[in-house]
């Protein structure tokens, strides 16, 4: 059975993503991009509006992304059409819950998601996520931070496995989620 990660970057006040900010906030340190090259073997999870901005940056920096280019993804969108761009990404129009559901019972690799905050909410939800994990940047967006990661979720209990700092400046945590009803007591 396949697991499923959900995997963030984000800045440290909880945005996906920042007005005018360049990708990893212009923070990706070479250890950080050797971390996403040296990731286990996996199927990377997308949604359209995460793939669209991937696939921008693996055209920007393609050296520095060719492990992800050359990796299965999965995008889940009924905006995009095929041919995708990206190479390696293959375009699913259904309802990602039970696509994602039917993957982890025969997918012959782990499962990662990749941003994709309304994606990544629903599969939470359902109940489906075996790991979460959040690579904190050091920035605070404020003012032209974009894409709140947490808004909208349901309540999650976090049981922490791994922490650790990359470049002497990102943190890495990451957790076993546990969806619960409110807080507890």
């Amino acid at each position: 059975m396949a697991t499923l990660m959900v995997d963030f970057i984000i800045s440290l006040d909880g945005y996906g993503e920042g007005e005018g900010w360049p990708g990893f906030w212009g923070m990706e340190g070479p250890e950080y991009l050797r971390f996403l090259e040296d990731e286990p073997a996996h199927t990377a999870l997308l949604g359209a509006t995460t793939y669209r901005l991937m696939a921008g940056l693996a055209d920007e920096m393609p050296d520095e992304l060719a492990g992800m280019t050359a990796q299965p993804k999965v995008v889940f969108s009924s905006t995009l059409d095929e041919p995708l761009t990206w190479a390696n990404t293959e375009l699913v129009r259904g309802d990602p819950v039970e696509a994602v559901r039917a993957m982890k019972q025969d997918h012959p690799r782990p499962l990662h998601t990749v941003g994709s905050l309304s994606l990544t909410r629903a599969l939470l939800g359902a109940g489906v996520v075996d790991r979460f994990r959040v690579v904190v940047f050091p920035v605070i967006t404020g003012i032209t931070g974009r894409n709140r990661v947490f808004d909208d979720y349901p309540d999650v209990a976090l049981d922490l496995v791994e922490s650790r700092t990359i470049d002497g400046r990102l943190q890495l945590l990451e957790y076993v989620p546990t969806v619960i009803d409110g807080p507890p007591g």
